[in-house]
């Protein structure tokens, strides 16, 4: 088996043209990919991607349009919230063999909101090199052009879809000295608005809907207009990162990247 892989093609066409790629050495390899516009990857990121001895990903199907784009050939295989359990131990075995093993997410930077941390902390136990190859960025995208204080920020991620737990929570981050980014889904974008605009009052924001894609959109003002807006039918269709601007504190904005 081990002769068969290390007898694979390794090469990748970042312009339509093959180029040959090095086996990737042994090791678990993060790395972050488009969050939309395939164009959106790293050299780096595609060498790694053919030079790896399997890519472990959540979604074989949404992974494989990005390596088929690229003239890919490494293997894919699932490594999601839903079968992580199982699947790691099978993987820490890959590396314990002297495997190369690339880690994606669907979109982005691994481990943002999926479960690859457990599998990081069992390999960096275990010895294993662990190498993150940075890259697109969901959160980074939207608090770039968010137009709020980039100083300092908190990730809140998703807040919960049930409207007394999301309240709940609201109320907690209401005094967070910081912008906060975080995620939601079109179907509770509205609701979720709703709600933030009640615990935080007329709190300066950002709707970023779509980035990088044909149809990205930005909406910017204070939180009670953004969740009128989206009450009245903005619209809700793809994924969303709201960012919320910290409260008054009297720091100036450094603009640290």
């Amino acid at each position: 088996m081990a002769n068969e892989m290390n007898a694979r093609p390794r090469s990748y066409a970042p312009f339509g043209i093959a180029i040959d790629a090095a086996k990737a050495e042994p090791g678990l390899y993060l790395v972050a990919t488009p969050i939309g516009n395939l164009g959106d990857i790293t050299l780096r990121a595609l060498e790694v991607l053919a030079g790896a001895d399997v890519i472990a990903c959540e979604d074989t199907r949404v992974t494989r349009k990005l390596i088929e784009r690229y003239g890919i050939t490494t293997p894919l295989t699932a490594y999601h919230e839903h079968n992580a359990a199982e699947a790691r131990p099978k993987l820490l075995a890959r590396l314990a063999g002297d495997q190369a093993i690339a880690l994606v997410s669907d979109a982005g930077t691994p481990l943002i909101s999926d479960p690859g941390y457990k599998l990081v902390r069992a390999a960096c136990e275990a010895g294993h090199s662990v190498t993150a190859l940075p890259g697109p960025s969901s959160v980074l995208a939207a608090l770039s052009v968010a137009g709020l204080p980039t100083d300092r920020f908190f990730f809140e991620g998703f807040l919960p879809p049930k409207q007394a737990a999301r309240q709940k929570r609201a109320a907690v981050l209401r005094e967070y000295p910081s912008t906060l980014v975080m995620f939601e889904s079109g179907p509770r974008v509205a609701a979720m608005l709703a709600d933030l605009a009640a615990a935080f009052g007329k709190r300066t924001a950002a709707v970023c809907r779509e980035l990088t894609k044909l149809h990205e959109e930005v909406k910017r003002g204070d939180l009670e207009t953004l969740a009128h807006e989206y009450t009245a039918g903005a619209e809700t269709r793809g994924e969303f990162v709201i960012g919320r601007g910290a409260a008054r504190r009297g720091r100036r904005d450094i603009g640290q990247r």
